[in-house]
């Protein structure tokens, strides 16, 4: 059965100083084959490098992002994405002024992801938490 899913009352959640997190669609909200979350990053900050094993769509909304893909480094602007192959190590930083809004969509409906930093979180939204 179809539902429709309100993406104003799910909660941002922070997953690091500066950069908050609203889940919009992965396997807690019935996904099977998706997870789609939005990234709020202050100035400076955003992803740390990481891969995961499917692949993902970052897509700025607002702000400026350097998103780094292996070892080229691109500037992504509002109403621009980066499609990231499975198993390519990448990150992002805002390198604006304001707040940096950008969507990120990977083709799993559970996040999962290796950090070169190994203190990050590496899986998050799982049915079972």
């Amino acid at each position: 059965m179809a539902k429709a899913i309100d993406h104003d009352v799910q909660p941002l959640e922070k997953w690091r100083d500066g950069v908050m997190t609203r889940m919009r669609v992965s396997a807690l909200s019935g996904g099977h084959q998706l997870c789609i979350f939005e990234q709020y990053c202050d100035s400076g900050l955003g992803a740390p490098m990481h891969i995961h094993a499917v692949e993902e769509v970052l897509e700025v909304i607002a702000g400026t992002a350097e998103i780094a893909v292996g070892d080229d480094k691109l500037i992504v602007t509002a109403n621009q994405s980066v499609l990231i192959p499975a198993g390519k190590r990448h990150g992002f930083k805002n390198v604006g002024e304001g707040i940096l809004h950008v969507r990120a969509t990977l083709a799993a409906s559970i996040f999962e992801g290796a950090y070169d930093d190994k203190s990050e979180t590496s899986r998050r939204w799982s049915p079972q938490d």
